[in-house]
């Protein structure tokens, strides 16, 4: 991976505004419709919303004009005189005003229900393409990203992205409408008026430009403060036995301390912004009022002119005051667009070419013909490795640590693509053949065995169905894993908590055989499956090696070499290059690298 992709990974790449649009336009674009109509009920929604003042201030000035001293009753609409036209109005206004205030909650309703569903499924779109390309990317990219990191671009982000298609955008229309429409209504009551309100329209924005410029940069830096805490915690719990032996909570404690001054510095400093922000707004809203007082009464408006003025003066800061909340909003809706589609800007390393192939069943012959491998550019892994595994074969990888046997079986399964030369099963070439039904062929057996919460039944299936409970019986026993499952109360119904921690290593290296097996490869990779067993369960396990061995080619690399003597084709590997090959005993016999292994794990004990 180049520079750039290590930043997407990490979120670190700024994404241009016109990008960030046709981005988030492809999730909007399946709902258009829903939108539309949506749309519609919120322009409806603010028409009504911006007359009803027009309505308080007719009563207003009926009211002025009533006779001194009358008492306005519902029984003067029954009588004849000057006075009841007055009252008339009054009693329309109001039940009108009643009527439209109740017809526009249904619409707000009506609104909210659609926009909601449409904001859910668009953010049930987004998660699931955002796992499904985690889910796809190579472990050698997963390196580079840590899983606190990844949990919250799945959770958190797309969480401010619901509220960003939910929310902050028909909110954004709304009050921009609101705006606009007041404005309109207002200056039809009062254009002098109205163009010194434009005075004041003039200075929020300017203040609420460089606002929202500044908290943009603040919640990046917000969005990156999160992740990292989430990464902190997501990591530290995970290894809580270890900062315990090594008695190292302290240290954690004061490590987790600064993460959180660091996210709680960046909080104040967005309180502070908006303390200093909302009261400016707010003065500016009293002033304006002051101003609407003194030149009504001075253009010699009307008592309800004044009031209904008056009331439009709330309707127009509000909604500003409301745009200052939602570009909050829409600044941390951006942050986490810009995370996810960071992420998702990053092409996953190993991919099915154009025309690969499904295969159905593999005979098991694995080819490498001069393969060179590197992790990092030029730091060579594998060095011109070749060489053939033939169908039903058990082949072992010998050498020390960094040799790159476990590279080897990594790349079998495409974990990772070589930089040259070729890797063939049944002379069909791995870039060939689709990943899925690669792997899918490929039943791994690794040393540290990773269950799932759950049951034991659904560890071994992997929750597929399609097992009966024969089958997984009938699977248990033949890699010795029953002999610990039908001592427990539950038998395949008992809780596995998370890691399979309530388990020793031997028994969930026997639930992992009895996973592998039920899914019936045709090549089998065990990468020290025996290591850290107790003596008692590595005899199981090497039972059951023994029956596993009759499925399929396996491919094995231990430290044990007694767990590898029957193999036919020991492989040994020194600094990335293949240094002896054969049988254990045609090994011994040329004493070399393999033979000095031997001596220092069986002779000098």
């Amino acid at each position: 991976m180049n520079n750039e992709e290590i930043m997407r990974l990490h979120g670190d790449v700024k994404i241009p505004f016109k990008k960030m649009v046709k981005n988030i336009w492809k999730y909007l674009k399946p709902e258009t419709l829903s939108f539309i109509l949506g749309l519609l009920l919120i322009f409806i929604n603010v028409v009504l919303d911006i007359i009803l003042p027009s309505f308080i201030g007719g009563v207003t000035d009926n009211l002025v004009n009533a006779k001194e001293g009358e008492v306005i009753t519902i029984a003067k609409l029954f009588t004849i005189d000057n006075s009841e036209i007055s009252l008339t109005i009054i009693i329309g206004l109001t039940i009108g005003y009643v009527l439209i205030t109740i017809i526009n909650q249904i619409f707000i309703y009506f609104e909210s229900m659609i926009l909601q569903k449409a904001g859910q499924r668009i953010i049930y779109r987004i998660r699931m393409e955002v796992y499904e390309h985690i889910e796809n990317m190579s472990i050698n990219q997963f390196n580079e990203m840590p899983v606190g990191s990844l949990v919250t671009r799945v959770t958190n982000y797309t969480q401010e992205l619901s509220q960003l298609f939910t929310d902050v955008l028909v909110n954004i229309l709304r009050n921009t409408l609101t705006i606009i429409g007041t404005y309109a209504i207002m200056f039809t009551i009062s254009y002098q008026l109205s163009l010194m309100m434009l005075i004041f329209l003039v200075i929020v924005f300017v203040v609420s430009f460089f606002f929202s410029k500044e908290v943009s940069k603040i919640f990046r830096k917000d969005r990156k403060q999160v992740s990292n805490l989430n990464t902190f915690l997501n990591e530290n719990l995970s290894g809580m036995k270890i900062i315990q032996i090594f008695k190292k909570e302290k240290q954690k404690e004061k490590e987790f301390i600064e993460k959180n001054n660091a996210l709680l510095k960046t909080r104040y400093n967005v309180v502070v912004a908006f303390t200093l922000y909302r009261p400016f707004i707010a003065f500016l809203q009293v002033v304006a009022m002051a101003v609407v007082f003194y030149f009504g009464i001075k253009f010699s408006l009307t008592c309800g002119m004044i009031v209904s003025f008056y009331l439009y003066i709330s309707k127009f800061f509000q909604p500003i005051q409301n745009l200052a909340d939602q570009v909050n909003q829409l600044q941390r809706a951006f942050t986490a667009c810009e995370r996810l589609f960071n992420l998702l800007d990053v092409s996953p390393e190993v991919l099915d070419e154009e025309d690969a192939i499904d295969v159905e069943n593999f005979k098991g012959k694995i080819e490498f013909k001069n393969v060179w491998f590197a992790y990092d550019k030029d730091n060579w892994v594998l060095k011109d490795v070749s060489f053939v595994v033939y169908p039903k074969q058990t082949v072992a990888f010998v050498g020390a640590t960094g040799a790159g046997k476990t590279t080897i079986l990594g790349l079998i399964v495409r974990n990772h693509e070589i930089q040259r030369g070729q890797i063939l099963i049944d002379d069909i070439d791995i870039k060939h053949i689709k990943i899925k039904s690669l792997r899918k062929a490929i039943g791994q057996m690794l040393q540290d065995v990773f269950l799932f919460s759950g049951s034991i039944k659904s560890n071994i299936t992997l929750n597929d169905d399609s097992f009966s409970d024969e089958e997984i019986a009938s699977v248990s026993d033949y890699v010795n894993a029953s002999s610990f499952i039908n001592k427990l109360e539950n038998k395949y119904d008992s809780e596995v908590i998370e890691k399979g921690e309530n388990f020793s290593s031997g028994q969930r290296q026997l639930l992992s055989f009895a996973r592998t097996v039920i899914h019936k490869p045709q090549i089998l990779i065990l990468d020290e499956a025996t290591a850290n067993i107790d003596t008692e369960t590595e005899v199981l396990i090497q039972d059951s090696l023994a029956k596993i061995k009759n499925i399929g080619t396996m491919l094995v690399v231990a430290h044990r070499l007694s767990t590898i003597q029957h193999s036919d084709c020991i492989i040994v590997l020194q600094n990335g290059k293949i240094i002896e090959k054969g049988t254990h005993q045609q090994l011994l016999s040329q004493k070399g690298y393999y033979y000095k292994l031997y001596q220092l794990q069986f002779e000098k004990k």
